[in-house]
């Protein structure tokens, strides 16, 4: 429809139909996150550089020893979490036994927290090995865990090539975090809480103070 001249063209007619905007995705999808040499080197890779950020910053929501979880920034479903190894470490073979064990531990926890928080229904887990495989990020090995419920995918994803999820990513670290069981905290790798910010110096606290404060900070 033509109005005002051949230079002037209003497209599109109203319907009601509605519309969701996702343009954060745009990053994802034209890939503007990538750095320009690429994810090889330990610098420009996030899941190297995501342990050194606080857990709310970094999505972090569970450390272990040798691999952590953390929310995948681009989620198939709400609660989509990866575990990574801090190594930075390609293919899944070259996992040392301590790696393969822990994340393998990992993996079994972070499905029993997915449950209780948010009860789905069912599971995808694995691994894309290379980017002919699908990888994204290939030079750093990392395990998909994806919550399912029935009916999840329908016409969005299918002919939108849209997800719509209805939980911020922030609250589903928050959630998940809290109903993760307590570990030991590796050390150089604790969380970045403000209760840790405020607690007395443990050569002036009591033998009790200081397994209380313990306890804090691993809670």
């Amino acid at each position: 429809m033509v109005r005002g001249g051949p230079k002037r063209v209003d497209v599109g007619v109203p319907d009601e139909l509605e519309r969701l905007w996702t343009p954060h995705r745009m990053a994802y999808i034209s890939g503007d996150t990538a750095p320009r040499d690429g994810y090889d080197s330990p610098t420009g890779c996030p899941f190297c550089r995501a342990p050194e950020l606080s857990d709310e910053d970094g999505l972090i929501v569970a450390r272990g020893k040798r691999v952590y979880a953390v929310l995948n920034r681009f989620p198939y479903n709400p609660g989509h979490l990866l575990i990574n190894p801090y190594r930075h470490v390609a293919d899944y073979p070259d996992l040392d036994e301590a790696e393969t064990l822990e994340l393998a531990q990992m993996t079994q926890v972070a499905m029993t927290v997915i449950r209780k928080v948010s009860s789905p229904a069912g599971f995808n887990l694995g691994m894309n090995q290379g980017a002919v495989a699908g990888a994204g990020i290939a030079a750093h090995l990392h395990q998909h865990i994806v919550p399912r419920w029935a009916g999840d995918t329908n016409f969005m994803p299918v002919i939108g090539r849209t997800k719509t999820l209805p939980q911020l990513l922030g609250e589903t670290r928050r959630l998940l975090a809290e109903a993760w069981p307590d570990q030991p905290r590796p050390a150089g790798r604790r969380r970045t809480t403000r209760a840790s910010t405020q607690e007395a110096p443990a050569a002036k606290a009591s033998p009790r103070s200081r397994t209380t404060a313990t306890r804090r900070r691993t809670s």
